[in-house]
């Protein structure tokens, strides 16, 4: 998935927490909300726009990111565990993991299965 593939899907379901989103949908989303929140304090340094920004973010990287542990078979709720420091850097392992091949409980798989 390219990154405009990756930013318009993403906003297409803006709060769909149902399906699978593969590696290159979510690590592109993130790095587009980086980008907009980076050129938000650019412009402006009291980082009002940046916040708004984040705010308008919000539910579509959640939606991603539960789409994202959805595609390796785990559930969204385990984005909660980002609420601690090494709870982070378990989901950060979760994100980056390769997803299932096979069908799951929340659909076909995204990818062909690797050789």
């Amino acid at each position: 998935m390219t990154f405009t593939d990756s930013i318009s899907t993403c906003l297409a379901k803006y709060a769909t927490f149902s399906g699978r989103a593969s590696r290159s949908e979510f690590w592109w989303f993130q790095l587009f909300c980086l980008l907009m929140n980076w050129g938000a304090i650019i412009v402006d340094p009291t980082e009002i726009i940046a916040t708004l920004i984040n705010l308008a973010f919000l539910i579509p990287s959640l939606a991603v990111g539960a789409r994202r542990l959805h595609d390796i078979g785990r559930t969204g709720w385990w984005q909660l565990i980002a609420l601690t420091v090494i709870g982070l850097i378990v989901l950060i392992i979760f994100w980056a993991k390769e997803g299932r091949a096979s069908v799951n409980k929340h659909g076909h798989a995204l990818t062909p299965p690797s050789i």
